[in-house]
């Protein structure tokens, strides 16, 4: 088996100081956040922005499980406070459910 890779959307809200100051504290997320991420077995995890829509692109390892990184989040209290604060900067995308933000996007090309 190998690693995965999986690539999500997100809208930030159209405001030039809220984005700012989103980027700013992706420049130095909490040590725990990073911690649950690469405890999750999530090998690498990247986020590229242009205007106000985000990207990210997540490298898995085989062993990470969506499931079992969404009840480990719902667990730590640190999480739960960095999804919170981050909920003020970010939108959902048009069509999403009530209270889904990350969009997992479907691959429709590669080379």
């Amino acid at each position: 088996m190998k690693n995965q890779k999986h690539c999500f959307a997100l809208d930030l809200k159209n405001d030039a100081t809220l984005i700012n100051e989103y980027i700013q504290y992706h420049k130095n997320v909490w040590p725990e956040i990073i911690k649950s991420i690469k405890g999750s077995h999530i090998e690498n995890l990247d986020i590229y922005i242009v205007e106000n829509r985000l990207f990210m692109i997540m490298e898995t390892s085989p062993l990470f499980s969506f499931e079992k990184k969404q009840e480990a989040d719902k667990k730590n209290d640190k999480v739960q406070e960095w999804e919170t604060l981050m909920w003020k900067y970010q939108q959902a995308i048009p069509n999403s459910k009530p209270g889904e933000k990350w969009r997992l996007m479907n691959k429709i090309f590669e080379l």
